[in-house]
């Protein structure tokens, strides 16, 4: 029974989540067959206890049908029920939780009924709560056309052909929808485009785009957002979209749910990204705002934890721009929220990071020449690190043998892809060649620099170019 769809999705439900589904099953309303109560109580208490003794369908049946023998066709029905019961009950919480939903329906049921004493207070219910929404998103416009659909649905049941309607407010509302979800789904497609080219058939976008500009719809925070996105997309080479992007979710920033909001500033961290592999100093800054205003909404925690890769994206970035103060009491407060596995490790690597820019190399060297950490990455990250800082305080010997180590770590790992292992074999190589040149050797330094920049796949190779310019 482990490799039954039924099983894999009871295991899904926790405690309070079984608890609701057997209430739901024993509700005649829904169920009037007890043997699938029974047999979800065997399931539920196999999944719970996890024994490691395999169900068998034989060994649920006398639970089920106690005076029957056992017949497989009646088993897998009862198993068939169960699980379209299951689906139910999911639709069914989904349901119970967005009142909205609930008061369109019933709009709905008492026109088809003709319940002309609930029609002003179902209608009052309905807009009250469309209105009390906290999210705008494209959702919210079409909850708001389908309540107005629906009271249009009741001025026609009182056959005044004269009177004005609420036909404005029905398009009006379905616009927004229709308008918000082609620009949200096209700045999808435009964000997928980057990483693979492929190809997408948009009726209207052109045209939706020329509508928005025209009508502006800054009262509507989808449209204005995932407008504005689309022009970074669409004309990267003018800053001006990003900024005023940005303008926008100052004000409109928090009306998004999670999932959008999170897809929103991905596409401003996206731009910065693109200005900065462009060489735009400028987009550093914007990058690192963007960062801690992703921290300051908790939009970068997962079930409470911060992704190790973030936690080091902010760090370099914070470095970058000399904010060490900054850096060190970010480390301090956002260290807990790591997953517990990979915590020593990052922290470790990242205050090591923090005492290198803080020119604290006897701290960097203590933090590192003994770590081998388990992830790759942080492995190449952390001996690069080393190597740099054996460099700046001049430790040759112990520079010469790391070389030695680190080329032999890149070629043993026949993991780390030839691409990636290039630009470390390059920064050993060049290394080992600055560490030779003695100071005021033109000739020499300038031949290494044109060496540098005809190359330039090389790992650190900003620093790289500032230790050749001391040497000048």
């Amino acid at each position: 029974m482990q490799n039954s769809k039924l099983y894999s999705i009871l295991e899904n439900f926790d405690k309070y989540e079984q608890n609701r589904l057997k209430k739901f099953l024993t509700s005649p309303y829904f169920n009037r067959n007890e043997a699938l109560v029974r047999l979800f109580d065997t399931l539920v208490g196999h999944i719970n206890e996890k024994p490691p003794k395999e169900l068998e369908k034989e060994e649920i049946w006398p639970l089920l049908y106690p005076h029957n023998s056992y017949d497989d066709v009646l088993f897998r029905k009862n198993c068939s029920d169960l699980l379209k019961l299951v689906e139910n009950f999911l639709a069914q919480e989904i349901y119970e939780a967005n009142p909205i939903h609930q008061a369109t329906y019933l709009i709905e049921a008492v026109t088809k009924k003709k319940m002309e004493k609930l029609y002003n207070s179902t209608m009052r219910s309905a807009r009250r709560l469309t209105g009390q929404q906290l999210f705008r998103t494209a959702d919210y416009y079409l909850s708001q056309y389908q309540v107005e659909k629906n009271y249009y649905d009741l001025l026609v049941l009182e056959h005044d052909r004269t009177a004005k309607k609420n036909e404005e407010e029905i398009l009006s509302n379905l616009d927004r929808f229709f308008i918000a979800e082609k620009l949200r789904f096209s700045c999808s497609i435009l964000s997928q485009q980057i990483l693979a080219s492929h190809e997408y058939n948009q009726l209207l976008i052109d045209e939706i785009a020329a509508l928005v500009e025209k009508q502006k719809f800054d009262d509507a925070p989808p449209i204005a957002v995932y407008y504005q996105i689309f022009l970074t997309y669409k004309d990267s080479e003018n800053t001006g979209h990003y900024f005023k992007l940005m303008e926008i979710l100052e004000q409109y920033g928090d009306v998004f749910p999670r999932n959008e909001a999170e897809f929103i500033y991905q596409a401003a961290l996206n731009y910065c990204v693109k200005k900065l592999n462009q060489g735009s100093r400028q987009f550093l800054e914007e990058y690192f705002n963007v960062f801690v205003i992703l921290l300051e909404k908790e939009l970068l925690l997962t079930d409470g934890e911060l992704s190790p890769w973030h936690f080091r994206n902010i760090v370099v970035i914070a470095l970058r721009l000399g904010k060490t103060d900054w850096t060190e009491k970010f480390i301090h407060e956002y260290k807990s929220y790591l997953p517990e596995t990979m915590r020593e490790n990052a922290v470790s690597f990242n205050t090591a990071q923090l005492f290198f820019s803080q020119k604290r190399f006897e701290r960097v060297i203590e933090l590192l020449r003994t770590v081998e950490y388990e992830d790759i990455t942080y492995n190449l990250n952390s001996k690069t690190m080393l190597l740099s800082t054996y460099y700046e305080i001049d430790e040759i010997e112990p520079l010469y043998s790391l070389m030695d180590s680190f080329r032999t770590y890149l070629n043993r790992h026949k993991d780390i892809s030839t691409a990636k292992r290039k630009p470390y074999l390059n920064l050993i190589k060049f290394v080992k060649k600055l560490s030779r040149i003695v100071p005021g050797d033109a000739k020499a330094i300038k031949v290494l620099r044109e060496e540098v920049e005809q190359n330039q796949d090389i790992s650190s190779l900003n620093w790289l170019r500032e230790k050749i310019a001391e040497l000048e």
